[in-house]
């Protein structure tokens, strides 16, 4: 491969068009040479990359980020990267669509159009509002959390703007971007999620853990509640009078070199947070805890079960009111983690 080749791969992100390639030397041949060889890998119709570069990308993350950036490759018409395909270059956690594509925004009459695996939408934009992600022009936070909240619903809305807003995104910047939207397909639903949204939640996990916990009909959960005496400081993620409800992501029990957040052996970990729960409890309050796989499918009923039963439990013997817990509940900034995964 020539230097000039591997300088334009370097320059994309690791990827090359064929009509690059030719440009820049290659014969049609080589690069099917390079393809037959398991040396390159097409990403997408005639637009490659290294195989070793393609091993490497173990998170979906990762993999979608070259995806998207193989289909924008072949994009001829000025456009901006929108929905999914922004979120992935801004770093926003967002749920994982049923199916995964490319999603372009294009300056238009509102609408939409899916071709060979990209989704082109026309629709107008703040140009002031676009930015440089990568190197690719890019929707911003605010507008493509409401605009994933339109394209995939409520509940991955929520999603979205929590995690937008956690960013630092700001519900003005929310609101601008929602006057832009007025009379949109589905802008009710964008609407909804940033009613719904709360900055403090620290993970996608635990966003949908307050929905759930919002179903069970008692009121919206308080986030974030601090509880401090002798010197030591708990956060609880979810709170409904006197019982707290925590979010468990495996990456908590994880360690770093392993793909987790955890800086000590999973039993330590699991040690720690038994010692955490009983000192949160001598308060007399409740705890139930939930994992990802107890939020979907036939196991979210019965979360809301359990979690109802518990919550019940917890009235009857210790009531709702935490007034006697005033001079303990923890005041001023809360430290937040850099990021926590779901």
């Amino acid at each position: 491969m020539s230097p000039e080749v591997r300088g334009i791969m370097t320059r994309q992100h690791g990827l090359v068009t064929r009509a690059q390639a030719v440009t820049l030397g290659m014969s049609p041949e080589a690069i099917d040479r390079l393809v037959s060889r398991g040396t390159w890998v097409a990403i997408r119709r005639a637009v490659y990359a290294e195989a070793e570069l393609v091993a490497a990308l173990t998170s979906y993350r990762a993999q979608r980020l070259l995806a998207d950036r193989a289909a924008c490759l072949r994009v001829t018409l000025p456009h901006v990267r929108s929905h999914d395909s922004a979120a992935h270059e801004l770093d926003l956690p967002v749920l994982r669509p049923a199916v995964p594509m490319t999603h372009v925004t294009r300056p238009g009459v509102v609408g939409s159009h899916l071709r060979y695996g990209v989704k082109h939408h026309l629709a107008p934009f703040a140009t002031e509002r676009v930015v440089d992600v990568n190197g690719f022009a890019t929707l911003g936070l605010a507008r493509t959390s409401l605009d994933i909240a339109r394209e995939h619903g409520l509940r991955a809305g929520v999603v979205a703007v929590d995690s937008a807003r956690r960013l630092g995104t700001t519900l003005r910047e929310l609101d601008l971007e929602l006057l832009l939207m007025k009379s949109w397909p589905y802008v009710t639903v964008a609407r909804e999620a940033v009613e719904l949204s709360d900055p403090d939640t620290d993970s996608i996990g635990e966003t949908l853990a307050r929905e759930v916990v919002t179903e069970l009909g008692y009121g919206r959960p308080q986030t974030q509640f601090g509880l401090t005496s002798g010197g030591r400081t708990v956060w609880c993620d979810l709170r409904l009078g006197r019982h707290v409800f925590e979010f468990d992501g495996r990456v908590k029990y994880q360690r770093i070199d392993k793909g987790g957040v955890a800086l000590t052996s999973a039993d330590e970990v699991v040690w720690w947070e038994k010692r955490r729960q009983d000192w949160v409890c001598g308060f007399k309050l409740g705890m139930s805890r939930v994992v990802w796989d107890d939020l979907f499918g036939l196991a979210r009923e019965r979360t809301l079960e359990r979690l109802r039963r518990e919550y019940l439990d917890t009235c009857r013997r210790f009531g709702e009111s935490i007034d006697d817990l005033t001079p303990y509940i923890a005041r001023g900034p809360r430290p937040r983690p850099s990021r926590r995964a779901a």
